[in-house]
């Protein structure tokens, strides 16, 4: 059977050179995913070479270059314009960032915060352009949100609503489930859930003008059981099913949905050491007197010194999860998802894809270890240990 000769090396220069012209005028990021890609691409050419006829080769190179590419390629991004868009929890991390990048990309800004007079909105005040509009509001009141509702429909009137971006949550306990009170899981679904559900339902018909967007951060702890963690990751696998229902009821109308899942993120929030404290000793001094005895403090104590140990790997830079909201506000054809941070692709694949035995081993190990409470160790009077 006749074969097609191969290109020579002068024939791969040329199409080396139109490839790379190709790539520039590509959006492309250069950096390690990139070079990355061409370093696979080089390697699946040289297999190629020796183990396909040429056509199938050709095909075979044609396909996986242009998947690559365009997983690469920066999607295109609408124009800022003058669209507004609506913040929660700007007094610090996510939301604060997000706010000051938005309002130096030329949005107007709504940022609402906890207390007018806090740091993280004394910022803001300060670096921010007179577009930004600080709002007081605390989800868990149903008059500071229907203020807000009212004010964001003021000030919208001439330009509209084009996004929401439902950043604000609550974490308040780091504890088992039986050790929780029921009302931190209140607290965390009035803030993380219902207040959410409010305000975006309150939005909607200004969105649903603009064909605007939602953009909501969650959380992995939302998707699988990280230990201790049960009232913030129950409200969030809740505020993630709402989102996932209003994406395809509102597809109709225009408006897009984006979840946003990061990481573990350095913010003010997470590593406030002393927050931390004052929950654990305001935990001992709620937990009632026979279940501390059957858990014991020193178990609590443990469970708190991992939870903190666990916060080293935390990552200082914000601007992943802040590039995230902003492709999901801009980009043409934004995402359901995106998983800011590192680590988190081999997370979701052990927990899908491994035996729940070592899924729940690596949850342990990368975040929280338990000890044997005190009535399962040898020795104590308790039930014995399963």
């Amino acid at each position: 059977m006749e074969r097609w000769p191969w290109p020579s090396g002068g024939a791969w220069l040329l199409v080396a050179a139109r490839a790379l012209l190709q790539l520039l005028r590509s959006d492309l990021r250069l950096g390690r995913p990139l070079l990355a890609a061409l370093a696979l691409l080089a390697a699946l050419d040289w297999l190629c070479q020796r183990l396909l006829p040429p056509p199938a080769a050709l095909v075979v190179l044609a396909g996986a270059g242009w998947i690559a590419l365009s997983r690469l390629a920066r999607p295109p991004r609408l124009p800022v314009a003058t669209r507004a868009v609506l913040i929660t929890g700007c007094d610090t991390g996510f939301g604060k960032e997000t706010a000051k990048k938005l309002d130096a990309t030329g949005f107007t800004v709504l940022a609402t915060v906890l207390d007018l007079n806090s740091p993280g909105a004394l910022e803001l005040r300060d670096l921010c352009s007179p577009r930004l509009k600080l709002l007081q509001m605390d989800l868990t009141k149903a008059e500071d949100i229907s203020r807000v509702l009212e004010i964001t429909k003021a000030h919208t009137a001439s330009t509209g609503l084009w996004g929401l971006v439902n950043n604000a949550g609550l974490n308040i306990v780091v504890a088992d489930v039986e050790l929780s009170p029921v009302a931190t899981f209140r607290k965390c679904m009035e803030v993380n859930f219902f207040g959410a559900l409010e305000l975006t339902k309150g939005l909607l018909p200004l969105l649903r003008h603009s064909r605007g967007r939602i953009v909501t951060v969650g959380s992995p702890a939302g998707d699988m059981p990280y230990p201790c963690l049960a009232a913030y990751g129950t409200s969030k696998a809740a505020i993630a099913l709402l989102m996932d229902t209003f994406g395809c009821e509102l597809l109709p109308w225009g408006i897009k949905v984006s979840i946003i899942k990061p990481g573990c993120f350095k913010t003010d929030a997470v590593t406030n050491v002393n927050l931390w404290e004052k929950r654990k000793q305001l935990l001992l001094a709620n937990i009632p007197r026979e279940l501390l005895q059957a858990y014991g403090e020193d178990y609590i104590e443990h469970v708190h010194g991992q939870f903190l140990n666990s916060l080293r790997m935390a990552l200082p830079d914000l601007s992943p999860v802040v590039d995230a909201i902003i492709d999901a506000l801009l980009a043409a054809q934004p995402r359901s998802r995106y998983y800011p941070g590192r680590g988190l692709g081999l997370m979701y694949f052990i927990h899908h894809y491994l035996p729940e035995g070592l899924r729940r081993c690596f949850l342990q190990n990368f975040f929280i270890n338990h000890l044997l409470p005190r009535a399962l160790r040898p020795g104590q009077h308790g039930p014995a240990p399963a």
